[in-house]
């Protein structure tokens, strides 16, 4: 990408959490070696490539409520540590300290271009932290994402982070057919849309898709697998995380299978997004998302994840999968 389509800056000169006024600060908690644990693997920049899919909705349109978006992509994923300690105060327990990362995703459509430039498709300001183990409520150490989607939507996703030696098990199998609010067995296809080889205008035009395969759309973990085959992996960190469980989404089976938190996690829309009688016009109601951080046998490391968002319109809930597979720079 040109510089003008990847320069990022974030930075944290001068500045640093600190406690203020807690007489029991730290009681009886030892000092970690790394304070963001396994999230100290994200740390720096990452660029790569990926494909997005997204179902979304078609206002006055006779023939079709929906439409099927398919990009290319080329994105920048920059980690920052947040300095110092992030206390949380405790009533029911021991006060704890989170630790954590700001970051900023950017994304461009690899193919299409506006004024001269690769057009941007998202961008997301957030941030990642670690939490102790805690007794109230009874959880393991957990990590979780905070993410602010420029849509109109906030996010909340809790899981596990884990580290395991290579080579990366097989990534599961994403479907990207909608369903039956509230049922995920209850599928309704669309094949036109989503056979690349049945015309449709109803679905991103093959021009603006050049490199995009029915495998994909049948699976979109198959850019996954195809960027790193040949490649060998000595080790790998997985985080795996979502909002809280909701009725109409899928249980995410990526191995290894992580213990969940007890609770916490969420997703909140503006009130366009939720709309009103014949609503929602298109809420954000699930995010399933598994991160592999990945070091290779020549010491290069790779960010890959897959990450599912339920879209609720018409009235079913529409997948919206994202995969990319990013290279650290820096």
């Amino acid at each position: 990408m040109a510089d003008d389509e990847t320069n990022i800056s974030l930075t944290m000169d001068d500045f640093r959490i600190t406690s203020v006024s807690n007489p029991i600060r730290k009681l009886g908690v030892p000092a970690l070696p790394n304070p963001l644990g396994l999230l100290a693997e994200l740390k720096g920049e990452w660029h790569g490539t990926g494909f997005n899919q997204i179902w979304r909705p078609l206002f006055s349109t006779p023939a079709s409520d929906h439409f099927l978006e398919l990009n290319e992509t080329k994105e920048v994923l920059q980690f920052m540590e947040i300095p110092g300690d992030i206390p949380n105060r405790g009533f029911l327990q021991i006060d704890i300290e989170l630790h954590g990362l700001t970051y900023l995703q950017k994304i461009n459509d690899a193919n299409v271009k506006q004024n001269g430039k690769l057009a941007g498709i998202h961008i997301e300001p957030g941030i990642w932290i670690r939490i102790p183990a805690t007794t109230n409520p009874s959880d393991p150490e957990t990590v979780t994402r905070m993410a602010s989607i420029p849509h109109g939507t906030t996010i909340v996703a809790q899981g596990t982070a884990s580290s395991l030696n290579g080579p990366l098990p097989p990534f599961p199998t994403v479907d990207i057919t909608p369903f039956a609010i509230g049922n995920p067995a209850a599928k309704v296809p669309f094949p036109n849309e989503q056979t690349l080889s049945n015309p449709s205008q109803f679905r991103t035009a093959s021009g603006d898709i050049p490199h995009v395969v029915q495998a994909w759309l049948d699976n979109p973990n198959v850019v996954l697998a195809n960027a790193i085959a040949g490649k060998k992996i000595k080790s790998f960190v997985v985080l795996q995380i979502a909002t809280s469980p909701d009725p109409s989404a899928a249980t995410p089976p990526p191995p290894p299978p992580p213990p969940p938190p007890t609770s916490g996690g969420g997703t909140s829309n503006i009130g366009f997004l939720q709309g009103a009688a014949g609503g929602p016009n298109a809420q954000d109601v699930q995010v399933n998302a598994t991160f592999w951080i990945e070091e290779l046998d020549n010491g290069k490391h790779l960010l890959q994840y897959s990450q599912t968002v339920l879209l609720n319109f018409a009235p079913l809930s529409w997948p919206h999968v994202s995969v990319a597979t990013l290279e650290k720079v820096k």
